[in-house]
């Protein structure tokens, strides 16, 4: 299916990877990496089609559904297919129509996925016929945003189907219906935009999302999502990059993949942590008993199942993501994997820097600039006593908790005094450094400006006066940022009562 022709003129984009590598081998050739998309999907759909009929046909009415290590069945019957009151199945045929239309679908697919593999064009051409609008070039954001418009409508039209099955084509299967659940279609879902997204900030529950307990607040997230990802789509379909955008990320085929990745682990993580905690949109009727990975005959439910494989496949994912983050970001910056080296000359050898991925990141760089030590616009007495507070701060703890006298009535104020000490210290020592140090540079030459990436000192600390203000700075706030430690852990129980 993936397969490359040997005498394909396009021989030089091919990389020169293992089989292992899959796709890999695709990434710079659109029209075969559509074909292996295409027929990858075809793999999902006919998957789901094909295991919908062996779930079917190896239901018993008799037992739970939780109980019978089923995965499909219980998300069509929360769609409210096949169900009625109690969640009791009372009509397995619409599970055999999907069933089937899914394997149709997937010879579609199927059928796509080997022309393109074998008889379409090797590589899209971009260009303003109807084919040429599905060609793209790695490397161009304007058409990189186009197509995550693209794909943020068809995301959008699915959380509106939801919507619509909801609403007009028969309901879902609620829960908190009648005695003991049953199908109903939500005629006025929950529209206020308070209501919505204060789950995001734990309005409802310290579950956040996962707190919601009725289906008009789920229809009503999904209009109000399916909205966002329309709007945001057309946005990206009519806009091009912002110039912030097209500094930080990376435009190439894997860094694509890596932020696709990333996105998968978040949902999945997530995923995994609701159907774990919630109710309502996973029915116990239908997934078990909330928070209980097993049953009480040992198996494990369709609730612990999805839970546990949500969570690995999510973790693995991250996994790739990080992989191949650190690859896209790496090659960006000129690094070979293949030799582990930087494949670009040094534009100033006597910087002595030596650049990675890692600490000549933009995130990085940003990070290390608004550290209070080089941050801009900044006092030596400001600079020192901040850096100051926050050791002073971060000190008192493990005194306190790891000290000789961690279990006597005195452990925090024994941290207090060990942490003031160590300041007393560490002010001493930054004293001498600032002695030896600019007296020296007084007696050499000036040093030549080496332009630098890397966030450097400012020159109003490479004084004697400056450094000296620093330092007593530091003993100030470090002194000050222990006693504030001591105060909160001395009155740590006013301060529950009063959250």
């Amino acid at each position: 299916m993936t397969a490359v022709i040997t005498e394909s003129p396009y021989k030089q984009k091919i990389p020169n990877v293992g089989w292992w590598a899959g796709n890999a081998r695709l990434v710079n050739l659109s029209g075969k990496l559509l074909g292996a998309h295409v027929a990858h999907a075809g793999l999902i759909v006919f998957w789901a089609g094909a295991f919908t009929l062996f779930e079917l046909s190896r239901y018993n009415p008799d037992l739970a559904m939780y109980e019978q290590g089923l995965i499909l069945l219980p998300h069509l019957a929360t769609l409210g297919f096949g169900v009625g009151e109690g969640g009791q199945m009372i009509d397995t045929y619409p599970y055999f129509v999907i069933g089937v239309l899914h394997l149709v679908s997937s010879a579609v697919l199927a059928a796509g996925g080997l022309y393109h593999s074998l008889l379409g064009p090797e590589v899209l051409e971009d260009n303003r016929t109807f084919a040429g609008f599905f060609g793209y070039d790695w490397k161009d954001p304007d058409k990189m945003t186009t197509i995550l418009g693209v794909h943020l409508m068809l995301l959008g039209a699915g959380a509106w189907l939801l919507v619509a099955k909801a609403m007009f084509w028969g309901g879902l299967f609620d829960p908190w219906a009648g005695a003991a659940g049953d199908v109903r279609a939500i005629a006025n879902p929950t529209l206020n935009p308070v209501t919505i997204f204060g789950y995001l900030f734990g309005a409802a529950g310290e579950e956040g999302m996962a707190a919601v307990d009725n289906l008009e607040d789920v229809v009503g997230g999904h209009i109000w999502v399916g909205g966002m990802l329309i709007a945001g789509g057309f946005f990206h379909i009519l806009t091009k990059p912002f110039g912030w955008a097209r500094r930080i990320l990376i435009y190439s085929g894997e860094a694509y993949l890596s932020y696709s990745l990333g996105a998968l682990a978040y949902m999945g993580f997530f995923a995994a942590y609701f159907v774990t905690v919630n109710d309502t949109a996973y029915p116990k009727v239908f997934y078990g008993p909330v928070g209980i990975m097993e049953t009480g005959t040992g198996t494990v439910s369709a609730r612990g199942w999805l839970a546990a494989f949500h969570f690995v496949l999510a973790l693995v994912v991250l996994f790739g993501h990080i992989w191949h983050a650190i690859r896209a970001r790496g090659a960006a910056a000129g690094f070979d994997f293949k030799k582990g080296e930087m494949v670009t000359s040094a534009r100033n050898v006597e910087t002595g820097n030596l650049s990675t991925p890692i600490n000549a990141s933009d995130f990085t760089l940003n990070f290390l600039k608004y550290l209070p030590i080089y941050r801009p616009g900044l006092s030596p007495f400001s600079r020192g006593l901040e850096i100051g507070m926050a050791h002073g701060y971060f000190l008192v703890g493990p005194f306190t908790k790891l000290g000789p006298l961690r279990d006597s009535e005195a452990a925090n104020l024994a941290g207090l005094i060990a942490a003031s000490g160590l300041i007393v210290i560490l002010t001493i020592c930054l004293s001498i450094y600032g002695t030896v140090s600019f007296k020296k540079e007084l007696q050499t030459s000036a040093r030549p400006n080496l332009t630098t990436a890397v966030p450097s000192v400012p020159d109003s600390l490479k004084s004697s006066e400056g450094w000296s203000q620093f330092s007593s700075a530091f003993l100030v706030g470090g002194v000050g940022g222990a006693i504030f430690a001591y105060l909160l852990l001395n009155n740590l129980n006013l301060f529950q009562a009063i959250a």
